[in-house]
């Protein structure tokens, strides 16, 4: 396919991390995980166009959380540069990264904008690669770059690599928050401490948000303590989403910072997040529906980047 003239823009969104069992270690030291991962209708976005050489731009309301990260060592570029050795591609492209997402906040801001940006530089440049050699270069890029690339619900096992579609999961709601503390993934790792969990994937659909909740509730996030020991306010900020009328339950995303409501409306968690943010001015809090498994990233795009 001939390479496209027009920019092509892709959304990055948040990867949202309903559960997340630490099942075991490795031999190399990575940790083996079970994890519900979904998808929130909040994200960053890539932009690209056809260019003599590769180029990176970061703009957005959260740039300068990635002010020190030099351009050539930021994924999004070495997600461009590895498809390019990967198809031969000498074409070049700008990219503009519209970085709405809290960096280093759990919720795969960096993996995220990594996958988009492969798929935005394979529509630009005209390129294919077979699924499975995709994969293998996303994985080496980071653990959720996979997931994200997929870029629908997926219980995900191993060190991220293991990928099967989530059972179906009803429409809702969830308030994002995140008080501004940025959490290394291998250092909330070192702290964590305690027996691993045995997986407990969701293997029957839940019929609505009473059954999601419920079965939620005999699982959890094993590395919240650990989170909560190197930054206090992720405690603060489950505090702060309990108390809110409507929500159902509140856990940590990932290695945190960042922490979900699930809400069973747009109205509960609009309203929540309105409380939320006089309550807390400084945090960073955006309400966002759960996307659905037919979600098209090229078609989100077009949408506001943040929900207000």
């Amino acid at each position: 396919m001939p390479a496209q003239s027009a920019p092509i823009r892709v959304a990055a969104p948040a990867k949202v991390n309903l559960t997340l069992h630490v099942t075991g270690r490795r031999d190399d030291g990575y940790h083996l995980l079970d994890s519900l991962v979904v998808f929130a209708g909040v994200f960053d976005r890539v932009t690209v166009e056809v260019a003599d050489s590769l180029s990176l731009t970061v703009i957005g309301p959260q740039a300068t959380g990635l002010g020190a990260v030099p351009p050539q060592d930021n994924i999004v570029l070495k997600a461009a540069q590895a498809l390019a050795a990967a198809t031969g591609v000498t074409t070049g492209a700008t990219i503009t990264l519209e970085k709405a997402l809290p960096v280093a906040g759990g919720i795969g801001g960096g993996s995220a904008d990594a996958a988009a940006t492969l798929r935005a530089l394979m529509a630009l440049w005209g390129v294919t690669v077979p699924r499975d050699a995709l994969m293998a270069l996303a994985a080496g890029l980071g653990a959720d770059v996979p997931v994200c690339l997929r870029g629908r619900p997926a219980d995900m096992s191993g060190i991220g690599e293991q990928l099967r579609d989530a059972v179906p999961l009803p429409g809702c709601w969830l308030v994002l928050v995140n008080p501004g503390a940025q959490l290394s993934t291998p250092s909330v790792f070192r702290a964590r401490s305690g027996a691993f969990s045995p997986a407990l994937p969701l293997e029957t659909p839940p019929r609505d948000v009473d059954d999601l909740v419920t079965a939620l509730k005999v699982r959890r996030n094993d590395l919240t303590a650990a989170a909560i020991s190197l930054a206090p306010d992720v405690g603060l900020c489950l505090a702060a989403l309990t108390a809110q009328p409507g929500c159902r339950l509140s856990r940590m995303s990932g290695s945190g910072a960042t922490c979900w409501g699930l809400f069973a409306t747009e109205y509960d968690a609009r309203t929540a997040a309105r409380a939320l943010r006089q309550q807390q001015p400084g945090w960073w809090i955006e309400p966002a529906p759960v996307l659905p498994a037919t979600a098209d990233p090229f078609a989100l795009a077009a949408e506001p980047v943040l929900r207000r």
